[in-house]
């Protein structure tokens, strides 16, 4: 049983509606029910999902249940995989070494941070305590900003990566760039706290539903929209150029005249290299600026596969990598061995 008012949204009620339902009767689809002589009231409960991060949605509930469990499953293997990449960078004294995988770690443990306070969102905001609720909304908040700062400073590093200034010494440039990638977030949500902190806490899933599934976060849209959409967009705008002059620059190698017949494993390679590109500088995000509105159900669908997979595919990049270093490093000693049954 439901109530709708053809061509009005109602909610914000100061009084709320009761629906008395038979006791003969069963109802579907709730999570919890309370029965008494005379009625039975359904709860219904559902998981978050990452698309509400940045812009909002309004979804059936049927679709809803579908993309939370999709973002659930697709969050934990992410946060496990992100684990296990940072061990394999501890571990590894080659990958300790480049500056590229410093920056990438940077960007795991941002994050491995967004997963672990994402995840725990919901759960917290069900509990009565409001100051762990405002913790949890102020480091999902500041975990977020961070891992776009980190996008956009892989596209930084890509640039000069690019115009090859890779040669000119940059004194201290990881800590610069960790100055960047971890101080510019925390200026921000520290600005926020201080204009108003209750800008932190308990907000409803679906804004046109209030009463429904909350999670703690930014409970004000303009906060929201501001400090993550504003920022990410410049994010978007500088990665998606430099991803371009990377195609271009791929391009024309592979069809100038001294590359014609680059053999197909090459050209494989080079496809990875774009793909872990589009990755680590977070263009998937990008998926917001193609809706007019709330993001419609088959880009949020999107949306949230490829997101909460993004930890995942960094862990996929690293095993490649480790990979790669030890077939080179077999290569000359096979070379060697070879050599010396020749003699």
């Amino acid at each position: 049983m439901g109530l709708t008012i053809r061509g009005m949204e109602v909610s914000g009620l100061k009084e709320p509606i009761k629906i008395t339902i038979s006791t003969d009767t069963s109802p579907k689809e709730c999570d919890r029910t309370e029965y008494n002589q005379t009625h039975i009231t359904c709860f219904s409960k559902h998981l978050t999902y990452f698309g509400v991060l940045l812009v909002s949605a309004d979804l059936s509930p049927k679709d809803q249940e579908i993309i939370s469990y999709i973002t659930f499953i697709g969050c934990g293997i992410s946060l496990f995989a992100l684990v296990i990449t940072v061990l394999l960078f501890i571990a590894n004294r080659n990958l300790r070494g480049d500056d590229s995988k410093k920056i990438h770690i940077n960007l795991t443990v941002a994050l491995i941070l967004l997963n672990i306070h994402f995840l725990s969102s919901q759960a917290v905001a069900a509990t009565s305590s409001t100051e762990l609720c405002l913790y949890v909304a102020f480091l999902l908040h500041y975990s977020l900003l961070a891992s776009f700062t980190w996008m956009v400073l892989e596209g930084f590093h890509l640039c000069l990566l690019l115009v090859k200034v890779f040669n000119i010494y940059i004194r201290r440039y990881l800590l610069k760039l960790s100055v960047v990638g971890w101080g510019l977030p925390a200026v921000i949500v520290s600005l926020v706290v201080i204009i108003d902190r209750n800008i932190y806490g308990r907000a409803p899933l679906i804004p046109s539903r209030p009463n429904e599934t909350t999670i703690c976060y930014i409970t004000d849209n303009t906060v929201k929209m501001v400090t993550t959409v504003g920022l990410f967009s410049m994010v978007f705008l500088f990665n998606v150029s430099m991803f371009g002059v990377t195609v271009k620059w791929f391009v024309g190698s592979h069809f100038g005249k001294q590359h014609r017949h680059r053999d197909w494993k090459a050209v494989q390679r080079e496809i990875i290299t774009l793909l872990v590109l589009i990755v680590l500088l977070g263009l998937p995000w990008g998926l917001i600026f193609f809706a007019l509105g709330p993001l419609p159900a088959p880009g949020l669908y999107a949306f949230c596969i490829l997101n909460c997979l993004q930890g995942f595919f960094i862990f996929i990049y690293f095993v490649l990598y480790l990979k790669k270093s030890k077939d080179s490093a077999a290569a000359p000693s096979t070379a060697t061995q070879n050599a010396s049954i020749k003699t």
